[in-house]
């Protein structure tokens, strides 16, 4: 009996002295395990118990309970202290210093060609013009024939056309059909609107082309108003759009809705006009497509060519955001790589 009380007060002191060399959480489990499990030294020590003397039993039956007792009592303060310690480091480590600065949230732009356009739209508000939203999908009849594009006109072949499976509905080729909707709601009385949106081609992808693209049309109908007039507008939205100084030049051009019809260039805003890759080294960018309002185009849209005259206007707004910061290819507008939109926007 004697032997076995003094193993279990050897086995109590080297299974303390162990515990408190203990550190970690996972270090306590393996000590339990080692001592107090089912398979640890405490119970494998115990085992022999039952070849002790009937009589010696209870005595170091209650002996093996105290010291059973005392390491578990032991273990459990042990676990609290490291506990304890091990939240305190991990509270040290996620430590905020309120006096660091900030990081600036990153935020949201937008995309260039909602840039352009607003920038365009604001210049032309500024002007008088109201915004008319026309439909992107239109009949023939507006898209081309109340344009004086009559069938079999060769000009249809410059606008290839999407087209549904009622040949009659097809997706608007240019917005110059809104025009013909804003005069029959407005006419007779004056007008001057823009139209902005979507068009739709059926065009090879390229770095000038892609098979949607935005416009803004612009339309004005009184009385008198001239050439001009659109001269004007043009050269105040030219120095407003690219900046103050801005020339602006006329090359005759033909639409079938416009008589007569222009092709509107601005001196080259980066190279100063003296020539350069993007402006083909002529010095000029070309910018838009104008000219007055066709009569036929005019009486379509309920007005009399005799008393009232117009002229229209339209642009893209990729173009627009080309020329002016110097972009090479259409088509990074629309590949969502966020390193371009990032850098133009």
């Amino acid at each position: 009996m004697s032997d076995l009380l003094q193993q279990l007060e050897a086995l109590q002191e080297k299974a303390l002295a162990e515990l408190a060399q203990a550190s970690t959480t996972e270090e306590t489990r393996a000590w339990y395990g080692e001592y107090l499990g089912r398979k640890g030294q405490v119970t494998a020590l115990l085992s022999g118990l039952g070849q002790l003397p009937r009589e010696e039993r209870p005595v170091v039956g209650k002996a093996a309970n105290q010291v059973k007792m005392a390491l578990e009592a032991a273990l459990q303060q042990r676990q609290e202290a490291i506990a304890l310690a091990e939240m305190e480091r991990a509270l040290e480590h996620e430590h905020v210093d309120v006096t660091v600065p900030g990081r600036r949230p990153v935020v949201g732009k937008y995309h260039p060609t909602t840039a352009a356009l607003r920038e365009i739209v604001d210049i032309f508000v500024q002007m008088g013009f109201q915004v008319y939203d026309a439909r992107e999908v239109e009949t023939d009849a507006y898209n081309f024939e109340l344009l004086n594009f009559p069938p079999g006109h060769p000009a249809r072949e410059m606008q290839d056309t999407f087209f549904t499976t009622n040949p009659d509905v097809i997706l608007r080729t240019h917005t110059s059909p809104g025009q013909i909707h804003a005069m029959r709601e407005y006419a007779p009385e004056p007008i001057r609107v823009i139209l902005p949106g979507k068009c739709y081609r059926n065009e090879d992808v390229t770095a000038r082309s892609e098979m949607m693209f935005y416009q803004v049309e612009g339309l004005a109908i009184g009385k008198n108003i001239t050439f001009s007039d659109l001269k004007g507008v043009l050269l105040n939205f030219a120095n407003q759009m690219y900046g103050e100084g801005r020339r602006i030049r006329f090359r005759k051009s033909y639409f079938p809705f416009t008589e007569p019809s222009v092709e509107v260039d601005v001196d080259c805003i980066l190279c100063g006009a003296q020539g350069c890759r993007m402006c083909k080294y002529t010095g000029w960018l070309e910018i838009l497509g104008a000219g007055m309002v066709h009569p036929v185009v005019l009486r379509n849209g309920g007005y009399d060519p005799a008393v009232f005259s117009g002229f229209a206007f339209g642009m893209g707004i990729e173009r627009q955001a080309i020329l002016k910061r110097g972009i090479d290819d259409i088509r990074y507008f629309y590949e969502n790589d966020v390193r371009f939109l990032e850098r133009v926007a």
